[in-house]
């Protein structure tokens, strides 16, 4: 839905939603925590701080319903999917999406 008008801006120019759903191991759909997507959470974070980016807030989400796709996270308002595996993925997509406006095709779900 576009904004309106009336709408007020933004509290944050981009909205990072990172699953850290966790289920039991033997789960058959599995889960993103389990694959390590705290620590990426974290890790993003962490960044994201550290570079003294105030305009883009990285939140934990509990299930994506992306399961099969995990660890995953997604980009709003944007709307972007990304499967994020590792510290050099997300570096990638922190370097790419958050600041220069672009896509990491290679890791974005369609």
């Amino acid at each position: 839905m576009p904004r309106l008008p009336e709408d007020p801006e933004p509290f944050f120019r981009l909205h990072l939603f990172v699953c850290v759903n966790e289920r039991p191991a033997d789960h058959p759909l599995g889960s993103c925590a389990g694959q390590g997507s705290s620590v990426l959470r974290e890790y993003l974070k962490s960044k994201a701080k550290a570079l003294g980016v105030r305009d883009v807030c990285v939140t934990a989400s509990k299930c994506l319903s992306r399961c099969d796709k995990g660890p995953v996270m997604v980009i709003y308002p944007e709307g972007v999917w990304y499967q994020i595996e590792t510290t050099a993925d997300a570096d990638e997509i922190f370097d790419v999406h958050l600041q220069k406006g672009g896509r990491v095709e290679r890791l974005m779900l369609r």
